[in-house]
């Protein structure tokens, strides 16, 4: 396993449920963590007993693209360095092949799937210089299979899985491992109207991101594309 002493993960939706989960995971292993959320107030509220040298809170908007150079740009000169990046900030909605509008489609596009693939951009240069660089990419099960009507959310987690292999693929020689963390119900505000599942039966999110910090913590020569994590029966896995 790769010790985590100097190393530097950047979070984003770190401010409640995944993301919050993971960047206090990561901060107690002895990461340094920049964590970046919509709501700068909120986050730092949400990680105020982490406060101190090895964390740093920023502003981040996946639909908005000038917050991503900024955030890197905090992220390097707090640290000076850049070894992880979990792209955790997510949404959703009821968008359905038979129902909905385009600016629905539109904006969990933006979110989900530009959001992340131009934040990788940014930062896969320094990724590639620190040699061991990873990637954990919060998708989905819905990712894998289709079990709802939710069409735009299941495409853009498909999508998360390609950006996933497509960053595995040209990262490889540089030491860079990118894994697409896929989870079935989490317990999170994302899932508070969901009836089918319980809260109780549903994935604790501390326990998602023990898995990501395991595969941010995993050598070159061990490297997971894709972590399916369901908390019920799933017949496809």
């Amino acid at each position: 396993m790769i010790d985590p002493t100097n190393r530097v993960v950047m979070v984003s939706g770190a401010s409640r449920g995944i993301g919050l989960a993971i960047a206090r995971v990561l901060h107690a292993r002895g990461y340094s963590v920049s964590a970046g959320s919509r709501d700068s107030a909120a986050l730092q509220q949400a990680l105020r007993d982490q406060a101190g040298d090895r964390l740093y809170c920023a502003a981040y908007d996946a639909a908005d693209h000038s917050s991503h150079p900024a955030w890197l740009d905090g992220t390097l000169a707090r640290f000076g360095r850049l070894d992880g990046l979990v792209n955790n900030a997510g949404t959703s909605n009821s968008f359905s092949i038979e129902a909905g509008d385009e600016a629905d489609l539109d904006a969990l596009w933006t979110v989900n799937v530009k959001g992340p693939l131009f934040l990788t951009r940014l930062c896969l240069p320094h990724l590639r210089a620190a040699g061991s660089g990873r990637i954990v990419n919060v998708a989905s099960l819905s990712g894998k299979r289709v079990r709802n009507e939710n069409i735009a959310y299941n495409m853009t987690k498909h999508a998360v899985l390609a950006l996933t292999h497509g960053t595995r693929r040209i990262g490889w020689e540089d030491g860079v491992r990118a894994t697409a963390l896929c989870p079935s119900f989490v317990a999170t505000d994302l899932t508070a109207d969901v009836t089918k599942v319980s809260a109780a039966e549903m994935i604790d999110p501390l326990d998602l991101a023990e898995l990501a910090a395991t595969a941010i913590a995993l050598p070159n020569t061990a490297a997971m594309a894709e972590m399916l994590v369901n908390c019920r029966l799933e017949d496809t896995l």
